[in-house]
Protein backbone atom coordinates (compact mmCIF):
# COMPACT_ATOMS: atom_id res chain seq x y z
CA UNK A 1 0.00 0.00 0.00
CA UNK A 2 1.32 3.44 -0.91
CA UNK A 3 2.14 5.73 2.00
CA UNK A 4 1.00 9.35 1.55
CA UNK A 5 2.14 12.33 3.59
CA UNK A 6 -0.57 14.96 3.04
CA UNK A 7 1.01 18.31 3.89
CA UNK A 8 -1.05 21.39 4.70
CA UNK A 9 0.62 24.40 3.07
CA UNK A 10 2.60 26.68 5.35
CA UNK A 11 1.27 29.96 6.75
CA UNK A 12 -0.05 32.14 3.92
CA UNK A 13 -0.46 35.86 3.40
CA UNK A 14 -3.85 37.16 4.54
CA UNK A 15 -5.16 38.67 1.31
CA UNK A 16 -7.39 37.63 -1.58
CA UNK A 17 -6.05 35.99 -4.71
CA UNK A 18 -3.27 33.46 -5.14
CA UNK A 19 -1.50 34.05 -1.84
CA UNK A 20 2.12 33.20 -1.20
CA UNK A 21 3.77 32.27 2.09
CA UNK A 22 4.70 34.60 4.94
CA UNK A 23 8.22 34.65 6.37
CA UNK A 24 7.02 32.32 9.15
CA UNK A 25 5.43 30.13 6.49
CA UNK A 26 8.71 29.78 4.63
CA UNK A 27 10.39 28.70 7.86
CA UNK A 28 7.61 26.16 8.52
CA UNK A 29 7.98 24.81 5.00
CA UNK A 30 11.76 24.35 5.39
CA UNK A 31 11.34 22.52 8.69
CA UNK A 32 8.64 20.27 7.23
CA UNK A 33 10.80 19.59 4.18
CA UNK A 34 13.71 18.57 6.40
CA UNK A 35 11.46 16.14 8.27
CA UNK A 36 10.07 14.69 5.05
CA UNK A 37 13.55 14.30 3.53
CA UNK A 38 14.21 11.59 6.14
CA UNK A 39 11.12 9.63 5.14
CA UNK A 40 12.44 8.22 1.84
CA UNK A 41 10.11 10.20 -0.42
CA UNK A 42 9.94 9.05 -4.03
CA UNK A 43 7.17 11.26 -5.44
CA UNK A 44 5.97 14.84 -4.80
CA UNK A 45 2.71 16.34 -6.04
CA UNK A 46 1.13 19.73 -5.30
CA UNK A 47 -1.94 21.85 -5.76
CA UNK A 48 -1.41 24.54 -8.43
CA UNK A 49 -2.03 27.39 -5.96
CA UNK A 50 1.04 29.40 -5.02
CA UNK A 51 0.99 28.72 -1.26
CA UNK A 52 1.01 24.96 -1.86
CA UNK A 53 3.63 25.15 -4.63
CA UNK A 54 5.93 27.29 -2.45
CA UNK A 55 5.58 24.72 0.34
CA UNK A 56 6.39 21.99 -2.17
CA UNK A 57 9.42 23.88 -3.48
CA UNK A 58 10.97 23.65 -0.02
CA UNK A 59 10.62 19.87 -0.30
CA UNK A 60 12.18 19.96 -3.77
CA UNK A 61 15.16 21.87 -2.32
CA UNK A 62 15.69 19.15 0.32
CA UNK A 63 15.03 16.08 -1.79
CA UNK A 64 15.73 16.97 -5.42
CA UNK A 65 12.42 15.42 -6.42
CA UNK A 66 10.58 16.57 -9.52
CA UNK A 67 7.40 18.45 -8.63
CA UNK A 68 4.15 17.29 -10.20
CA UNK A 69 1.13 19.63 -10.14
CA UNK A 70 -2.42 18.28 -10.02
CA UNK A 71 -5.56 20.44 -10.01
CA UNK A 72 -7.46 17.78 -8.02
CA UNK A 73 -5.60 19.10 -4.96
CA UNK A 74 -7.10 22.58 -5.24
CA UNK A 75 -8.98 24.03 -2.28
CA UNK A 76 -12.76 23.68 -2.54
CA UNK A 77 -12.94 27.48 -2.89
CA UNK A 78 -10.45 30.33 -2.75
CA UNK A 79 -10.80 33.90 -1.48
CA UNK A 80 -10.76 35.90 -4.72
CA UNK A 81 -10.41 39.58 -5.55
CA UNK A 82 -13.71 41.47 -5.44
CA UNK A 83 -15.12 39.35 -2.59
CA UNK A 84 -14.98 40.67 0.97
CA UNK A 85 -13.48 38.44 3.65
CA UNK A 86 -16.86 38.36 5.40
CA UNK A 87 -18.61 37.12 2.25
CA UNK A 88 -15.95 34.51 1.66
CA UNK A 89 -16.09 33.23 5.26
CA UNK A 90 -19.89 33.00 5.14
CA UNK A 91 -19.73 30.98 1.93
CA UNK A 92 -16.98 28.79 3.42
CA UNK A 93 -19.04 28.15 6.57
CA UNK A 94 -22.01 27.13 4.43
CA UNK A 95 -19.83 24.62 2.58
CA UNK A 96 -18.70 23.14 5.92
CA UNK A 97 -22.27 22.76 7.20
CA UNK A 98 -23.60 21.30 3.95
CA UNK A 99 -21.24 19.08 1.98
CA UNK A 100 -23.37 19.57 -1.14
CA UNK A 101 -23.29 23.39 -1.01
CA UNK A 102 -21.39 24.76 -4.00
CA UNK A 103 -19.54 28.01 -3.19
CA UNK A 104 -19.71 30.91 -5.64
CA UNK A 105 -16.24 29.94 -6.86
CA UNK A 106 -15.10 26.35 -6.55
CA UNK A 107 -16.77 23.04 -5.80
CA UNK A 108 -18.69 21.44 -2.96
CA UNK A 109 -16.97 19.69 -0.07
CA UNK A 110 -18.28 16.37 -1.36
CA UNK A 111 -16.82 16.93 -4.84
CA UNK A 112 -13.48 18.12 -3.43
CA UNK A 113 -13.26 15.02 -1.23
CA UNK A 114 -14.12 12.71 -4.12
CA UNK A 115 -11.51 14.19 -6.47
CA UNK A 116 -8.82 14.00 -3.75
CA UNK A 117 -9.71 10.34 -3.13
CA UNK A 118 -9.44 9.68 -6.87
CA UNK A 119 -5.97 11.25 -6.87
CA UNK A 120 -4.83 8.91 -4.08
CA UNK A 121 -6.06 5.93 -6.08
CA UNK A 122 -4.23 7.15 -9.20
CA UNK A 123 -0.99 7.83 -7.35
CA UNK A 124 -1.09 4.41 -5.68
CA UNK A 125 0.61 3.10 -8.84
CA UNK A 126 3.66 5.42 -8.63
CA UNK A 127 6.72 4.88 -6.42
CA UNK A 128 6.14 5.95 -2.83
CA UNK A 129 6.17 7.29 -0.25
CA UNK A 130 4.33 10.23 -1.82
CA UNK A 131 4.23 13.76 -0.38
CA UNK A 132 1.16 15.80 -1.31
CA UNK A 133 1.07 19.56 -0.64
CA UNK A 134 -2.46 20.86 -0.52
CA UNK A 135 -4.98 22.86 1.52
CA UNK A 136 -6.79 22.53 4.83
CA UNK A 137 -10.27 22.44 3.38
CA UNK A 138 -9.29 19.86 0.76
CA UNK A 139 -7.68 17.68 3.43
CA UNK A 140 -10.75 17.86 5.67
CA UNK A 141 -12.97 17.12 2.66
CA UNK A 142 -10.91 13.99 2.00
CA UNK A 143 -11.09 12.91 5.65
CA UNK A 144 -14.86 13.44 5.70
CA UNK A 145 -15.09 11.22 2.62
CA UNK A 146 -12.83 8.47 4.01
CA UNK A 147 -13.94 8.48 7.67
CA UNK A 148 -17.26 10.30 7.98
CA UNK A 149 -17.89 13.43 10.03
CA UNK A 150 -18.50 11.50 13.25
CA UNK A 151 -14.87 10.30 13.29
CA UNK A 152 -13.43 13.82 13.17
CA UNK A 153 -13.09 16.34 15.97
CA UNK A 154 -15.38 19.40 15.79
CA UNK A 155 -12.23 21.54 16.08
CA UNK A 156 -10.83 20.03 12.90
CA UNK A 157 -14.12 20.47 11.04
CA UNK A 158 -14.64 24.10 12.04
CA UNK A 159 -11.14 25.50 12.65
CA UNK A 160 -9.25 23.55 10.02
CA UNK A 161 -5.77 22.12 9.71
CA UNK A 162 -2.75 23.92 11.24
CA UNK A 163 -0.08 25.27 8.93
CA UNK A 164 2.30 22.54 7.69
CA UNK A 165 0.48 19.82 9.64
CA UNK A 166 0.99 16.35 8.14
CA UNK A 167 -1.80 13.80 7.71
CA UNK A 168 -0.55 10.26 7.06
CA UNK A 169 -2.58 7.87 4.90
CA UNK A 170 -1.68 4.36 3.75
CA UNK A 171 -3.70 3.47 0.67
CA UNK A 172 -7.06 4.86 1.79
CA UNK A 173 -6.52 4.10 5.49
CA UNK A 174 -5.95 7.13 7.70
CA UNK A 175 -3.08 6.60 10.14
CA UNK A 176 -2.63 10.05 11.68
CA UNK A 177 -4.36 13.40 11.27
CA UNK A 178 -2.81 16.88 11.23
CA UNK A 179 0.33 16.14 13.23
CA UNK A 180 2.57 19.13 13.95
CA UNK A 181 5.14 17.20 15.98
CA UNK A 182 7.87 17.90 13.40
CA UNK A 183 7.37 21.64 13.97
CA UNK A 184 7.74 21.32 17.75
CA UNK A 185 11.20 20.00 18.59
CA UNK A 186 10.29 20.24 22.28
CA UNK A 187 8.66 16.87 21.83
CA UNK A 188 4.98 17.57 22.51
CA UNK A 189 2.99 15.12 20.37
CA UNK A 190 1.36 17.29 17.74
CA UNK A 191 -1.41 15.09 16.43
CA UNK A 192 -3.05 13.69 19.54
CA UNK A 193 -6.16 15.86 19.47
CA UNK A 194 -6.68 15.14 15.77
CA UNK A 195 -6.48 11.36 15.61
CA UNK A 196 -9.56 9.66 14.14
CA UNK A 197 -11.99 7.99 16.50
CA UNK A 198 -12.16 4.98 14.19
CA UNK A 199 -10.57 3.86 10.95
CA UNK A 200 -11.93 2.15 7.90
CA UNK A 201 -10.58 1.72 4.39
Amino acid sequence: MTLFYVVQHAEKEQQPGDQGLTELGRSQARRTAQWLSRRGLRTLVSSPLRRARETAQAIVAETGLELRVDARLLERTNWEEGCSREEFMADWAASVRDRDHTPRTGVSSREAGARFRALLLDYASVPGPVAVTTHGGATVDLLRTLLGDEALSPKLLHEGVPSCAVTTIEGLTVLDIASTEHLDPGGRPGGEAWRPVRRRP
